[in-house]
């Protein structure tokens, strides 16, 4: 699953929850058939709030640092909050494609991996999946943002790339509970100086710092 800074839930209620998981907030689910047999009946000392499901799972959540919060959002402060009414769309929605990324990368010098580090462009995407997209996509991470859409804003064939790369690569990492400490799902991250994985490339893999963080990519086939 991939790590985010915050989880937002709709409620039948029509609000929102929102949810930071601070440094080490995590949440346990246990189904009904554990529930019932009353495993995990004694809580973990850093359990701190535990929701009761209309299908009979139990969702725990845990922070050991204390750094997590919780607070429930009717739509209209859902608009005024500072951080989330800034978000860009979240990738795997319907909401985000080829359109919406060059849209959100229009005119912006930047370059394209520190870009879709940006919550403003797309909500969730980290430095791990940034790189993989961008290798999956074909594309240099060293790139103006702006270079994936036209003067207007429209789409590139590039954008159309990116935008499928993206949604590929976080699939996959959730359909494989992809983590950070499981670098062999990974096909350029953390591996620096080994055979670039596309197939016919020969190049290898390289390591270059971009605002702060580690990029990983193949000078021969990200162009």
């Amino acid at each position: 699953m991939r790590r985010a800074k915050y989880l937002l839930a709709t409620l039948s209620s029509g609000d929102t929850l929102i949810i930071h998981l601070g440094m080490s907030g995590s949440f346990r689910v246990e189904p009904p058939s554990a529930a019932n047999r009353g495993e995990s009946a004694e809580p973990d000392r850093h359990d701190h709030v535990v929701f009761h499901l209309d299908s009979g799972d139990r969702v725990t959540f845990n922070d050991p640092r204390r750094f997590g919060l919780m607070d429930l959002l009717g739509e209209e402060e859902l608009a005024r909050h500072r951080v989330l009414s800034r978000l860009g769309h979240e990738p795997l929605s319907a909401d985000f494609d080829a359109r919406a990324l060059a849209e959100a990368c229009r005119g912006r010098k930047t370059a394209l991996k520190v870009a879709l580090l940006d919550q403003r462009i797309a909500a969730g995407i980290g430095n791990i999946y940034a790189c993989e997209a961008l290798h999956l996509a074909r594309l240099s991470p060293f790139k103006r943002a702006s270079t994936i859409a036209t003067a207007g804003g429209a789409p590139r064939e590039a954008a159309n790339r990116l935008a499928d790369a993206i949604k590929r690569v976080l699939k996959r990492a959730i359909d494989r509970a992809a983590t950070a400490s499981s670098s062999a799902r990974f096909r350029v991250y953390d591996r620096e100086g080994e055979r670039c994985p596309r197939r016919g490339c020969g190049g290898r893999i390289r390591r270059r710092t971009q605002a702060g963080r580690s990029t990983f990519y193949c000078p021969t086939c990200q162009r």
